[in-house]
């Protein structure tokens, strides 16, 4: 995976004008769009668009104070159709306009090429276990939050907060099959998991379809498939988005496995009562690479 990587970073640099064909090069990889663009802002920082976007405009920076061309030759040279369009990107990078940029030499924000290589340490083993679920149904109260890599995420807390404490017996009630428990379902993430674009949350259980749902239950079909169950115990949240972060540096690189299209699921299996610690299971779809 890191070799697809680096030739997708390859590539970005041997044409930063054109759009690039992400899912063209997946399959020549011999891999998905959806797993080339998540395990690329896992292990970048920073989703692939956003990338090619900085690149651009630290070339565009150096040909704008070096070279003789004006705004719209600029702008056409790195893809874009107007100066406007050429000067919205370039600020949202610099943090100027292109033409004070060029009257005062800067100051600019460069994004040096990136390139990766995995460096495994095995000081700390991952706990974790494949298995197969046939399909299945999420079943809770779902709602459209942002996407946080860091902290607790203060929307899915008021969404969880706002329901009543017997919601959530009910709910354990109707679940009957793996995972167990209540659990936090993040669905409909962007491909490239930019912070702040929105997914779809759901606090509730799994159950099969011998289980007659609620009227008034948000639904989410998930299809028969593999998974990778991660498990963790430590600090809350912390531990879990450190399983995150984890499963992109250490797991995915060193095995078979590529994320699928789906949800992932985190179970709660212990915690404290105030949830400052708890002991976690995250549910990632997987398929062989």
């Amino acid at each position: 995976m890191i070799a697809w990587l680096n030739r997708l970073v390859d590539l970005v640099e041997d044409d930063l004008t054109e759009d690039l064909d992400v899912v063209a090069l997946a399959a020549t990889l011999g891999t998905t769009e959806y797993h080339l663009r998540r395990m690329f802002s896992s292990l970048a920082g920073m989703p692939l668009s956003e990338y090619v976007r900085r690149r651009r405009m630290t070339l565009a920076a150096a040909d704008l104070v070096g070279g003789s061309d004006d705004l719209l030759g600029l702008a056409v040279r790195y893809g874009y159709g107007s100066t406007e369009a050429l000067g919205r990107a370039f600020r949202s990078v610099h943090g100027i306009a292109p033409a004070q940029a060029r009257r005062d030499g800067g100051p600019f924000r460069t994004q040096p090429r990136l390139r990766f290589r995995l460096t495994v340490e095995g000081a700390h083993p991952m706990d974790v276990r494949l298995t197969y679920r046939p399909g299945f149904r999420l079943v809770g109260h779902a709602a459209r939050v942002p996407l946080q890599h860091r902290g607790v995420n203060a929307a899915i807390q008021r969404h969880v907060e706002s329901l009543d404490p017997g919601e959530h017996v009910r709910l354990k009630a109707l679940g009957d099959t793996e995972p167990r428990g209540l659990l936090a379902v993040s669905d409909d993430v962007d491909p490239d998991a930019r912070e702040g674009t929105e997914l779809t949350y759901l606090h509730g259980v799994a159950v099969t379809d011998a289980v007659e749902v609620p009227a008034d239950l948000d639904l989410l079909p998930v299809a028969a498939g593999t998974w990778a169950v991660f498990r963790a115990a430590g600090p809350y949240p912390q531990t879990l988005q450190g399983l995150w972060a984890s499963t992109a540096t250490e797991w995915f690189p060193s095995n078979p496995w590529r994320l699928r299209p789906g949800p992932s699921v985190v179970a709660v299996l212990e915690r404290a009562d105030d949830l400052s610690t708890a002991t976690v299971e995250l549910w990632l779809p997987v398929e062989a690479d």
